[in-house]
């Protein structure tokens, strides 16, 4: 056999001990899982030695840290006790002292709790005078360090005035004088601070910051200029403005105008950083100051302007004017060249610029956008000067000529298409980092049409211009014999056989819209579009109200004249033409509706809709409230009066053609009826045929369906003809049913068949038109029982508590219980018999 494995055994687990605790156990195979471990045991037999031995010197040292403890216990409560024991002493004395003097106590009393208010609110004020003073203090030393730096600063202004020092050695040469304006720089940051802190702290300290920013704005108005002119003296060194005359190259492109700001190097290219950080520190200094003076910053302001670019686009510009005013009767070209200028030196701009603005911390700034909205700014204001006062004044004196309108226009497009190509050079970078909405509110600021926000009053001539070129169109549009045609591409569906999310997308040949209405949405879109980089939302609120809303309450008066309701009133039933021009203007004024639905959910007219500051506001109705609420109300109010006088014509010509018919109702209580042989609709009953003399009603009726489902809207229409079932309803109940008339048993069999012939005429509208005649049908339902089932109903509706319930469960639902009464004693029908068959 073989020897046993000596490996196996050392791995074997030991036999427990049967008088050891768990806790030991666990100790034990936590430290020997096998007999392999049991080398191990004089070590921590070692280690358990210390750790007992550390442990019994703890808890020798023990009583010793607990009398410590008790004694220091002991001579605190010894101190407190002492110390309760004076105070009861001092207040024995106090109590006696207020004895002896009797009645003076009171009056004691009342003098320590007058004086200890006014000891406080003293000490109060000392400390108050001690944090004014230390703060005054420490204002004084920074704004007497700010003007020492300005002291020196003016001194060497005149050192360059008086030719001490060359011109070129400008300030900025010297690291003395960097290191002077920087520590200005940061005093007045230092002061902003600290203002801000007491304006919150302490504002009533007024007079104290009125002090202080009157010193610091006199500083500034030192430094300030002083750092611009330096600027422009480097600008002029560098050599710009460039000349902005170019090269033809082939194939007749232009070369680009050279940047000098690309071009510098060395020591102009340090020296240009370095006065660019001090005007940009400067801005954001000034900018501080403002808006804790809370003088709210305009976008354009505080987003989009940098001193040091105005300074780089106020010579050029100054450069471009003379070219500028040689264009004047030619815009086109003025606006070319400021486009060419502004895209050909924006990347050396966003290249040079845009590190050193990062450098100065200034926040959300952007090179592109500043330079871009600094050129727009140059040809705004130049419009303002030279090309725009002539064509008000001219418009002023020939009263709106069309030559004078014409040229306004031309200016108008090409200040839009202006705007939009600029825009564009900052969206073009603006787009990778921001979304589109955030795009749209920063751009609006780089726009000329600000120039109208400034000038209202040129804003209402631009306005009335854009109303009257649009109505002239409109005018020329309608002489057109097609303004009214409708497109057909609609086909011939229905509202209850459209989709939902079918209609809700509708559009102008769902609608059955004449082309005239499209014409209108699209010339009152194109003004809406003109104003939408308005920057302000009263300016577009004024614009849109002027042109494209009036425009439309002018289509509507339009509408309303071509309507003709007093033709409709007064014409003949057998003139389709009045019916058709309601129509056609009905479908018109609905897709006018929708649109204007549609565009006031666009989030430019909820901003403009929901500003609490715009005087309009209040006026729109509360039930169409969004931006074209009183346009849509109006459309509505027109629709649903044109329908109703359809609606009337309609029920009006069939009660006139069904007057035979009426006057002869006591023929249903006849049982030998007279047999018409010329019936014209014949029932599913073979017994009976429609009476004659409602034949002809039908026939009306079934035609002029007919032909207004194939000119109006289906919504409309839906609206249209389930009025007309509902008056029919009303008519027949109570000519017919309500009379005096006691149907015989062939009665109630030829009135049924009359109403299903009426039923047919709406059959292509619906699955189940007898849905819609509902006091028809109860009472159809009525005749048509037996004699026993008339009794029991009878009995019900004496014995229930619940007659409503009866009512129900024989099929009668829209009937009242007084109703049915009045039909049974009235005697309204001959019960038939038991046996007999229903029809």
């Amino acid at each position: 056999m073989d020897a046993p494995d000596a490996d196996a055994d050392a791995d074997a687990p030991l036999p427990p001990r049967a008088e050891l605790s768990p806790q030991h156990v666990a100790f034990l195979d936590a430290h020997f899982a096998g007999r392999g471990d049991l080398p191990e045991a004089a070590g921590l037999a070692e280690e358990l030695d210390r750790r007992c031995a550390d442990l019994d010197g703890d808890l020798a040292a023990l009583p010793g840290r607990l009398a410590r403890l008790a004694v220091s216990w002991i001579y605190r409560s010894l101190g407190a006790k002492s110390l309760i024991q004076k105070s009861l002493v001092k207040l024995e004395k106090l109590s006696a002292c207020t004895s002896q003097y009797g009645v003076r106590s009171n009056e004691s009393g009342r003098a320590f709790g007058e004086e200890l208010p006014r000891l406080a609110k003293e000490v109060q004020c000392i400390e108050n005078i001690r944090e004014y003073v230390g703060t005054a203090l420490k204002l004084e030393v920074l704004v007497g360090d700010l003007e020492d730096s300005v002291i020196f600063v003016n001194h060497q202004v005149r050192n360059v005035l008086s030719g001490k020092i060359s011109a070129l050695s400008v300030l900025m040469e010297s690291g003395w004088s960097r290191e002077k304006l920087l520590q200005a720089i940061k005093t007045m940051n230092d002061i902003e601070d600290l203002v801000i802190d007491i304006s919150k702290s302490r504002p009533r300290w007024c007079h104290l910051l009125k002090s202080v920013d009157s010193r610091v704005d006199k500083t500034l108005a030192v430094l300030r200029p002083k750092v611009i002119a330096d600027h422009r003296a480097l600008l002029a060194s560098l050599g710009w403005p460039p000349k902005l005359l170019t090269t033809a190259l082939g194939d007749g492109e232009v070369s680009s105008i050279p940047n000098p700001l690309v071009l510098m190097q060395g020591e102009k290219r340090e020296s240009y950083a370095h006065i660019f950080l001090y005007l940009c520190a400067l801005q954001h200094l000034q900018t501080r100051r403002e808006e804790r003076k809370q003088k709210l910053l305009s976008l354009n302001e505080k987003r989009l302007r940098l001193w040091a670019i105005d300074e780089l686009v106020s010579p050029i510009g100054a450069r471009m004017e003379y070219h500028f005013t040689k264009w004047i009767h030619q815009p086109e070209l003025i606006f070319a060249l400021t486009f060419k200028v502004t895209r050909d030196f924006l990347v050396g701009i966003e290249d040079v610029l845009q590190p050193l603005i990062d450098k100065a911390r200034l926040v959300a700034f952007s090179a592109r956008e500043a330079w871009v909205f600094s050129m727009v700014q140059m040809l705004s204001g130049f419009l303002v000067k030279k090309v725009l006062p002539p064509l008000v004044e001219s418009y002023k004196e020939k009263g709106g000529k069309s030559e004078v309108s014409t040229s306004w226009l031309d200016i108008m497009d090409l200040i839009i298409a202006f705007d939009s190509r600029m825009q564009s050079l900052v969206q073009s970078e603006t787009c990778l980092y921001v979304g589109s909405d955030m795009i749209q509110c920063l751009t609006r600021g780089i726009s000329v049409l600000n120039i109208f926000c400034e000038k209202p009053e040129w804003l209402k001539i631009w306005a009335k211009i854009e109303f009257k070129d649009a109505w002239k169109k409109f005018k020329d549009e309608l002489r057109d014999e097609r303004a009214w045609v409708q497109s057909g591409k609609g086909g011939n569906r229905f509202y209850h056989e459209m989709e939902s999310v079918d209609y809700l997308l509708a559009a102008q040949d769902d609608h059955k819209a004449p082309l005239i209405a499209d014409f209108v949405l699209k010339i009152a879109w194109a003004m809406i579009e003109r104003c939408q980089k308005f920057p302000s939302i009263f300016p577009r609120v004024q614009f849109i109200r002027s042109t494209a809303g009036k425009f439309i309450w002018c289509f509507l008066k339009v509408l309303i004249s071509h309507c003709r309701i007093e033709e409709l009133q007064s014409a003949s039933f057998d003139d389709h033409d009045v019916i058709m021009r309601v129509c056609v203007s009905i479908n018109a004024a609905r897709y006018v509706e929708y649109k204007l639905l549609e565009w006031s959910d666009d989030v430019n007219f909820l901003d403009m809709n929901f500003d609490e500051d715009m005087e309009w506001h209040e006026s729109v109705n509360t039930s169409y409230d969004c931006f074209f609420g009183e346009e849509i109300k109006s459309l509505a109010e027109l629709e649903t009066n044109w329908l109703m006088e359809i609606i009337a014509f309609l029920l009006q010509q069939f009660e006139m053609l069904s007057w035979d018919y009426v006057e002869n109702r006591h023929s249903f209580g006849f049982e030998q009826l007279e047999q018409d042989n010329t019936p014209s609709i014949v029932s599913s009953e073979t017994d009976f045929i429609v009476s004659a003399d409602l034949v002809i009603a039908l026939d009306a009726l079934r035609s002029q369906l007919t032909s207004i489902r194939g000119i109006l809207n289906p919504k409309d229409f839906l609206d249209l003809w389930r009025n007309v079932a509902d008056g029919l309803d009303h008519f027949l109940f109570r000519s017919m049913l309500t009379s005096d008339v006691c149907f015989s048993t062939k009665g109630i069999g030829r009135f049924t068949v009359d109403m299903r012939a009426l039923y047919l005429v709406l059959q292509p509208f619906c699955a189940r038109p007898e849905a819609f005649f509902p006091c028809v049908r109860d009472s159809l339902r009525l005749l048509n029982m037996t004699k026993g089932e008339l009794k029991h109903l009878q009995m019900a509706l004496s014995n229930n508590e619940k007659p409503l319930e009866c009512l129900h469960v024989y099929g009668i639902s829209h009937l009242s219980v007084e109703q049915v009464h009045e039909l049974l004693r009235s005697g309204l029908c001959r019960p038939k018999p038991d046996c007999g068959s229903r029809r």
